[in-house]
């Protein structure tokens, strides 16, 4: 399994495969697409409007990982499922916080 993340000077770069309109806000595994690049899955109520769901879901990695919702951003893949987040942070912390959403 590949990792899900990529470390940067001042945080890291997470990658997240996003479901809108689910039932409920969660954060749930890891999955390997054709291509052989790993996702953390995340679903969140939003509806993908006007940035609503990207909204949702900066919250929703923000709170995992004990970060405020400020220090997370979509960097790539605003429109798309398939996205890259930017969480600013110490990136040797953040790196453990996000290899154990994984497990």
């Amino acid at each position: 399994m590949g990792a899900i993340f990529r470390l940067r000077p001042g945080g890291i770069d997470l990658f997240v495969r996003l479901t809108p309109k689910a039932a409920s806000d969660a954060l749930y595994g890891v999955e390997t697409a054709a291509d052989g690049r790993c996702y953390l899955k995340a679903r969140v109520r939003a509806v993908p409007e006007k940035g609503a769901a990207n909204a949702a879901l900066e919250k929703l990695v923000g709170k995992a990982l004990a970060v405020p919702a400020s220090s997370v951003a979509v960097v790539t893949g605003g429109t798309a499922r398939l996205k890259t987040l930017r969480v600013t942070g110490d990136p040797a912390e953040l790196a453990q916080k996000a290899s154990s959403l994984a497990a």
